[in-house]
């Protein structure tokens, strides 16, 4: 492996580790601590006397900021190490339009004071908009890593049942992910304090939305690890290559996992230490599925016999 895929890589973990720190963020209710001043932190650029809220938002700021500059770099070495045109170049030039992107809506959580305890629909709004394109990202940094290691390009043309076995848990991610996010948002802000109360809650007929969202994410979640079970199934006996056998039961592992997690977070009232590793498995599931699309779509069509050697498309 050369040194600049290890970095795209090591990018992509750290990228995960800033999900995870805006998810404590948001469960602490710290996304207020700098209060409404961007890119200062209560307009000043070293806060002094800060409170405990306010050093958790500013590490997160540094943290993305630090994200941003890598993503930066990666575009760089990209442009530098590999030809025009190449899809390396590609994949580090929409990662960084999508880093900026990250960066914006960040700002604009706090300039329109959509953070802390405030419970709007447009804030929930926000939170999906955040959540697609943080999952965008990191499928194109996954993406650019994965052809820095010797993957081959996609193909979607011919490719038949597999582009849809591909394409169908991809979707219901984004759906699931933006559910569980507004779901997440109302743990935060709605707190419960045991599952008899929680579902007093969801059933009350002047429910938040927010606590509405809570009874429909579990069931999305479940068919949604249902789907990707029957789409990575799909995908290794139409193109029984290594890399889609790998990736595709990675796939379905970190699924179990996942449920198992969601499971926990429901019994134990979502404690902001099992909402980390929620988050984290999610990023895991959506990383690994497009990986395994990836490898299944660059197999060249047409049926590859079982053990045979990986026939890809042209790089």
């Amino acid at each position: 492996m050369t040194r600049f895929a290890r970095f795209a890589w090591a990018l992509l973990a750290y990228d995960v580790g800033v999900v995870a720190w805006g998810v404590y963020v948001r469960a602490t209710g710290s996304g207020a601590g700098c209060g409404r001043h961007w890119p200062l932190c209560n307009g000043e650029i070293v806060p002094r006397a800060p409170r405990v809220q306010t050093l958790v938002e500013l590490s997160h700021r540094l943290s993305s900021g630090g994200a941003l500059l890598l993503t930066a770099v990666l575009l760089g070495w990209a442009l530098l190490a590999f030809p025009p045109g190449h899809r390396v170049r590609k994949g580090a030039a929409v990662s960084m339009a999508l880093m900026a992107a990250e960066a914006l809506i960040g700002a604009g959580l706090v300039l329109f004071e959509l953070v802390a305890h405030v419970a709007s629909l447009k804030r929930g709004l926000s939170v999906c908009l955040h959540l697609v394109n943080t999952l965008v990202l990191l499928a194109s940094t996954a993406l650019t890593a994965w052809w820095a290691s010797g993957g081959a390009r996609v193909r979607v043309r011919g490719q038949g049942t597999v582009a849809w076995a591909a394409a169908a848990p991809l979707a219901a991610m984004f759906l699931v992910g933006a559910s569980g996010a507004v779901t997440a948002l109302g743990d935060t802000l709605f707190p419960a304090s045991s599952i008899a109360a929680g579902l007093a809650q969801d059933l009350a007929p002047g429910a938040h939305l927010f606590v509405r969202l809570r009874a429909l994410h579990p069931l999305l979640a479940s068919a949604t690890a249902a789907a990707i079970f029957v789409a990575s199934g799909a995908q290794r006996a139409l193109r029984p290559a290594r890399s889609v056998r790998i990736t595709s039961l990675l796939t379905s592992a970190l699924v179990l996992a996942q449920v198992g997690a969601g499971l926990l977070d429901v019994a134990l009232l979502a404690p902001v230490w099992l909402q980390l590793v929620h988050v984290v498995l999610a990023d895991f599931v959506w990383i690994s599925l497009v990986l395994t699309a990836a490898s299944a779509l660059s197999v060249a069509p047409g049926p590859v016999p079982a053990g045979a050697s990986e026939t890809t498309a042209p790089a």
